[in-house]
């Protein structure tokens, strides 16, 4: 294909254009305009009306007297010196049971019946005792007379007086051991009358209360010492407790305590403290205390959960009203007034309520004006405000 001379010219020239075209746009650049920068707020902050801000009422953080209420768990135990563990006398087989858990018994009541050979010797031994007596009485009332027609000495009215006293002596040991092995004084005296042996001794109750533990069945052979039957009064209940070793100079004895119980609901117990350990758990790192309880329509019942809430000694301290506090994302803050109608959520750090109020540790000083009436309706219109 031949190219005139012709149309080389016009393809120079558009060359040329084009080139020119491209310099001239890139000397002369088109002038952009700036955009306007958006106002920055902090959205911990809220500015309001004159008129919605006096629907706000505002003080300043004062220091207070502050008994701080610490929280121990516990549980309910009975009360060892109103307990009684009661067991046989003698070696026996337990013939009948009487008595079983949670059954309530009186002072005297049968809890079981046992037969022992230790209890047929001991009547025997009554009886022999008895007739030995008898005998022994008789031969002084003979020395008597005897004296008195001059036979015999006064030493021989002696020596007989001294062997009635010691069959007495022994007379009356029987009659005691048979009222430690358990045998009523209407049995005893039957037998002194009668001769008629018992055949079985009955296990009683020692005082009145509720049956707690039960450790004996029909056939058991039992022994001396064994503990059959833990009758406790439950009247009154211990609450036992496990104070940190850190705050264990913080309460004394005789001290007042609440008791909380789940069981029981929001109702709250008195109780005193009653004993405070001097030793520490090495497991736990706890002293145990205990609070003793009335329990007088015996609501509360041995392994019970409970919470036992100990006051401590009045201290100064910073404190605000708890309708200050408002809660969020686990933690405490409080508004704080920075200047006419603007209000700033300021976070703080607080120890547990102690009453109406809850101490400052940290996050204001004393005097800082702080919203302590409608906080959380102010903190929902600076939510509003943030979203809009």
């Amino acid at each position: 294909m031949i190219i005139t001379k012709r149309q080389s010219m016009i393809s120079l020239l558009i060359a040329t254009a084009l080139l020119a075209a491209a310099c001239g746009k890139s000397e002369t650049p088109v002038p952009k305009t700036p955009a306007a920068a958006a106002p920055r707020t902090n959205p911990m902050e809220i500015q309001l009306s004159p008129e919605m801000a006096q629907k706000f009422r505002v003080e300043s953080a004062q220091m207070a007297d502050i008994s701080v209420v610490q929280k121990v768990a516990g549980r309910i135990e009975t009360n060892e010196q109103r307990t009684m563990r009661i067991g046989s006398s003698v070696t026996g087989r337990i013939t009948q049971v009487l008595a079983e858990v949670g059954d309530r018994v009186k002072a005297g009541q049968p809890l079981a019946r046992l037969a022992s050979p230790e209890l047929t010797s001991a009547q025997l031994a009554l009886l022999r005792a008895l007739s030995a007596t008898k005998l022994a009485e008789r031969s002084v009332e003979r020395a008597q007379q005897l004296v008195m027609a001059d036979v015999i000495g006064n030493a021989e009215l002696q020596r007989r007086e001294v062997e009635l006293s010691v069959a007495r002596a022994e007379l009356r040991a029987a009659s005691d051991q048979l009222r430690l092995i358990g045998l009523p004084d209407s049995m005893i005296n039957r037998l002194r009358d009668t001769g008629a042996l018992a055949s079985e001794v009955t296990i009683t109750a020692s005082r009145t209360g509720v049956v707690v533990e039960h450790k004996v069945s029909q056939g058991q052979v039992a022994q001396p010492g064994d503990p059959l039957f833990t009758i406790a009064d439950l009247s009154n209940v211990w609450v036992v407790g496990g104070l940190p070793e850190q705050d264990a100079n913080s309460v004394r004895l005789d001290q007042l305590v609440e008791v909380e119980v789940a069981a029981l609901g929001s109702q709250k117990l008195k109780g005193r403290i009653v004993f405070i350990s001097d030793t520490v758990q090495q497991d736990t790192r706890t002293v145990s205390i205990r609070t003793a309880v009335d329990n007088p329509r015996f609501e509360l019942k041995p392994q019970m959960l409970a919470t036992l809430h100990l006051s401590g000694t009045l201290t100064k301290q910073l404190a605000v009203p708890a309708s200050a506090v408002v809660r969020e994302n686990d933690r405490d803050y409080v508004f704080v007034k920075i200047d006419d109608n603007r209000y700033r959520l300021t976070e703080v750090q607080l120890d547990p309520a102690a009453g109406e109020l809850r101490p400052v540790r940290k996050g204001i000083e004393e005097g800082t004006p702080v919203v302590v009436e409608g906080s959380f309706h102010l903190n929902s219109q600076r939510k509003r405000a943030e979203l809009e």
